[in-house]
């Protein structure tokens, strides 16, 4: 477990640690539901050169991920230490999510099958 206040040094290492500061299912959802609006913003933008929609990205993704932190998982983003490791893992754990491939990654970063 890399939950100590030590710095993560590897993308390697830093993967488990982010599991575990979404061990909860609903911090999960807010995830998979802020980066999925916040995808749709940023293709939105590509297509249509809105700019509203360039700043609804991080919004959107921020705004749903912070909440499952905050008043579900009750634990500070790793946003605010990692932000690029971060912001590839939310992309990583709904990628894996839809291809049902997260709760093997879920078990290896020892979180409880009762919170997967």
């Amino acid at each position: 477990m890399a939950t100590s206040n030590r710095r993560i040094e590897s993308f390697e290492d830093f993967w488990p640690y982010y599991l575990q500061e979404h061990a909860k299912p609903l911090t999960r959802a807010f995830h998979y539901v802020g980066t999925g609006l916040s995808s749709l913003a940023l293709l939105g933008f590509v297509f249509t050169g809105d700019f509203w929609l360039l700043l609804a990205y991080p919004v959107s993704g921020y705004g749903f991920a912070w909440i499952g932190h905050f008043f579900v998982e009750k634990n500070k983003p790793a946003t605010f230490t990692y932000p690029f490791w971060s912001l590839v893992c939310d992309y990583r754990m709904v990628f894996r999510w839809l291809s049902g491939r997260l709760a093997a990654d879920l078990e290896r970063a020892g979180v409880r099958e009762s919170l997967r």
